[in-house]
């Protein structure tokens, strides 16, 4: 979903900082995080052309990040009206509430509850697939089986379109970039394919 377009060079220990806090928002990422991408995908749909991208090299960091714009020294961050904010789920509603652009929080009261409870699962779905990735082939199914169920289940509540909302939300935004590495990932590694009997998880995938 986060799709490049013109994405600047990645600033590494050597780089020189951008002139921190000048006006200009800016948007600091790795081009591989998938949290970063999360906050990428939704600037771009939003159309958030104004939020400058900073890619950065987190194996090689420049120390001005951590020491002038985020302490915690971890992507994504944004630089906004003064001040940095960080930690992608809490970015995706910062940008909601701080930007113009398509709503990507629903309105709907089911919806909203929907979302609400599909972001907080965010957590134990990657957690439960990244230590299925550790497990021998025998035990993945019993590890990412049940978490992968749960979106398959979660894709069936809304008939209004393949998304897990129905329609494009930024529930999809913040699964989305993780689904896609498991959907390549798990069948080179563990041969095994976390669509095989959840025709909704590949629609939506494929729709993504």
């Amino acid at each position: 979903m986060a799709a490049l377009y013109a994405i600047p060079p990645t600033l590494t220990s050597k780089s020189e900082p951008p002139p921190l806090f000048d006006g200009t928002t800016r948007l600091y990422i790795s081009v591989a995080c998938p949290y970063a991408q999360r906050v990428w995908s939704a600037r771009n749909i939003k159309g958030l052309s104004q939020i400058q991208i900073v890619p950065i090299d987190l194996q090689d960091r420049p120390a001005w990040y951590k020491e002038k714009v985020y302490p915690p020294n971890k992507v994504p961050a944004i630089e906004h009206n003064g001040k940095v904010t960080g930690e992608s789920l809490d970015l995706l509603e910062y940008l909601e509430n701080n930007f113009e652009g398509p709503k990507l929080f629903p309105t709907d009261p089911a919806k909203k509850e929907a979302a609400a409870e599909l972001l907080k699962y965010t957590d134990t779905f990657t957690k439960n697939s990244f230590i299925a990735l550790t497990k021998p082939d025998s035990g993945v199914a019993q590890e990412a089986g049940p978490v992968l169920d749960y979106l398959e289940n979660a894709l069936g509540k809304f008939s209004d379109g393949p998304f897990l909302l129905g329609q494009l939300s930024v529930v999809d935004i913040a699964y989305g970039p993780f689904v896609e590495r498991f959907h390549v990932v798990f069948p080179v590694l563990k041969n095994y394919d976390i669509t095989a009997g959840r025709p909704k998880l590949l629609k939506w995938i494929q729709a993504s």
